[in-house]
């Protein structure tokens, strides 16, 4: 679900695949829910809303790598 490109880790299937973004997270020891206003899934258990996560251009990048 995520490639490695310039040393960081990147989400694969960009910013609107949610199935894949709530089953990553499911298996996610270290996701921490973001805050309300930064959360774009209506999922809480999802990727999109992970603490975590930093938003590139075409997806986001997990900073727990």
């Amino acid at each position: 679900m995520f490639e490695i490109k310039d040393n960081k880790k990147l989400f694969k299937y960009g910013k609107e695949d949610y199935k894949d973004s709530r089953e990553v997270a499911s298996r996610c020891f270290n996701f921490k829910v973001d805050d309300e206003d930064e959360q774009v899934d209506t999922i809480l258990l999802s990727c999109y809303n992970c603490r975590y996560r930093r938003w590139t251009r075409v997806s986001f990048q997990c900073m727990k790598y």
